[in-house]
């Protein structure tokens, strides 16, 4: 997989906005991804080094149209630690 194909988009809310003042970063990733190939995409597009990557999947949730129901896709979050002294500056300014 290519580097960009692994990071979808940030993550941009409160709680996110929050952590990134604790050097902690907030990126929407593919379902088959794991912690090492979302530090490595992370290292080589932003040029920064990566202390720690926690994942969780988060279930879809459920929506109804009138009398018919549905359920949105299941995604994965990946909560990205910097190490000290380094910053995204895609964030800045958020």
């Amino acid at each position: 997989m290519n580097a960009r194909d692994i990071l979808i988009k940030p993550i941009v809310t409160e709680k996110s906005t929050a952590l990134m003042a604790e050097g902690k970063y907030t990126f929407k990733v593919p379902l088959n991804a794991n912690k090492y190939q979302i530090r490595d995409a992370v290292e080589e597009i932003f040029n920064v080094k990566v202390a720690a990557v926690s994942t969780m999947r988060v279930e879809g949730k459920k929506k109804r149209m009138g009398r018919f129901e549905g359920k949105r896709s299941d995604w994965k979050k990946a909560i990205v630690t910097l190490k000290e002294g380094e910053t995204i500056e895609l964030f800045e300014g958020v």
